[in-house]
């Protein structure tokens, strides 16, 4: 149990693989997972090609994430010597220099390895010099943040790339259907497709997402009504049966994905403008999402079904995101995804900033709090030992989260 508590305490801690021996060798589970991987990513891009490109732009942005910590750590003289995409098993490494490189079987997440990131991280004394605790304040700080501006760079790049190029969504006054649920949902079957536009539901009038959902919701299973819409600019009326919901018994269906949003071309500097602008309101945005996130509260009221539980309050993993992801790019083609995967970017910074291990956003608290400590030359070093206990409710929290949304997700899906 010791020895568990000790390489536990170090990994939150330090981040990667501690105290692991260095071997280009895969595991044989590791080959294992790692073609399993691979089979459900090819499965996936047959399945639902949108999909799979919003899941390889999250891996890219999780590697360039990983490549701002492995870059800055390098250029401030401080060593690394793991570089891993995934976690688990390895599937493959080799060994450069003094990095090793490498992916494992769980596409989860990705770790740089620098030393001496706490005062329990043994190091050579050889090696004390370029350990990360050993650095001045600004290099600690620029190394342990530069995961989160590499995130911004992206958002930004994603954002101005789409914007200059194809325009920006903006608010177009009219209900526009972007997905629909399925091929047997009522608005399929009454002859509704994609791009066309809803007028009225019920005789109630809609102009915008939430209009269409509360129009629907006055009417109850198995109502007949009048659905009136316009298809390349031709008005026409359908009487749709309503259904059961999919995924919530009792709530009327009709099945259609309406918002009333659209595209229009921007200029070059126009685009510079609201890809800053949106990056802020998405930072703003992604702060109160934070703290809804992280409220595990959201998590029960939606395993009990409480009338209190929203989508926005809904707690959803990756699965969640990127059938998200999938349906946006049947709708908006390539570059909806990569608006998407803009502001997934914006929100992943934030959340990684949050001011506690093992997030990134912990070891920074720790810096700023041993600056302010240090008096007179004399430096001040925080023990890690004590953070341990709360950096292991926060892992038990993450995993709480993980579960549910990950329930969610597969026995409630978003849309």
């Amino acid at each position: 149990m010791s020895d568990f508590y000790h390489r536990f305490r170090s990994e939150i801690a330090a981040g990667g693989a501690v105290d692991e021996p260095i071997t280009p060798m895969a595991t044989p589970g590791g080959k294992i997972t790692g073609l399993a991987m691979l089979g459900l990513l090819a499965f996936l891009a047959v399945k639902n090609p949108w999909t799979c490109v919003f899941v390889v732009g999250l891996l890219v942005s999780v590697f360039l994430h990983e490549v701002g910590h492995y870059s800055t750590a390098r250029l401030t003289g401080m060593k690394v010597t793991q570089f891993f995409m995934g976690f688990g098993p390895r599937v493959w490494s080799r060994t450069k220099g003094e990095v090793e490189y490498g992916v494992r079987a769980l596409p989860l997440g990705a770790f740089v390895r620098i030393i001496g990131m706490n005062n329990v991280d043994e190091v050579d004394p050889a090696d004390e010099s370029r350990a990360y605790r050993s650095q001045t304040f600004p290099r600690r700080l620029l190394v342990i943040t530069a995961g989160s501006l590499m995130h911004m760079v992206i958002a930004f790049v994603l954002f101005f790339g789409v914007y200059s190029s194809s325009g920006r969504e903006q608010n177009t006054g009219v209900s526009t259907i972007r997905g629909l649920d399925a091929a047997t949902s009522p608005a399929s079957q009454a002859g509704i497709v994609i791009g066309d536009v809803l007028v009225s539901v019920g005789g109630v009038p809609v102009t915008d997402y939430n209009s269409v959902s509360s129009a629907i919701q006055t009417f109850r299973v198995g109502d007949s009504i009048n659905v009136v819409f316009e298809h390349n600019g031709v008005r026409q009326s359908r009487n749709v049966v309503l259904t059961t919901h999919p995924t919530k018994p009792g709530r009327a269906y009709l099945g259609v994905m309406a918002d009333d949003w659209g595209w229009k071309e921007l200029s070059v500097l126009s685009s510079v403008g609201h890809s800053l602008s949106d990056i802020g309101s998405t930072i703003t945005g992604s702060v109160r999402g934070v703290v809804v996130a992280l409220n595990p509260m959201n998590s029960i009221r939606h395993l009990t079904n409480s009338p209190e539980a929203t989508l926005e309050t809904r707690p959803t993993t990756v699965v969640g995101v990127s059938e998200i992801g999938g349906t946006i790019g049947r709708s908006d083609g390539l570059k909806g995804v990569l608006v998407l995967l803009a502001s997934i970017n914006v929100f992943v910074g934030v959340f990684n900033m949050f001011p506690l291990l093992p997030f990134d956003g912990g070891h920074a608290a720790i810096a700023i709090y041993e600056r302010v400590r240090s008096r007179k030359g004399k430096l001040y070093r925080a023990d890690i030992n004590k953070m341990v206990p709360l950096a292991t409710m926060v892992v038990g929290l993450l995993s709480l989260l993980l579960i549910t949304g990950l329930y969610l997700d597969i026995t409630q899906p978003i849309g």
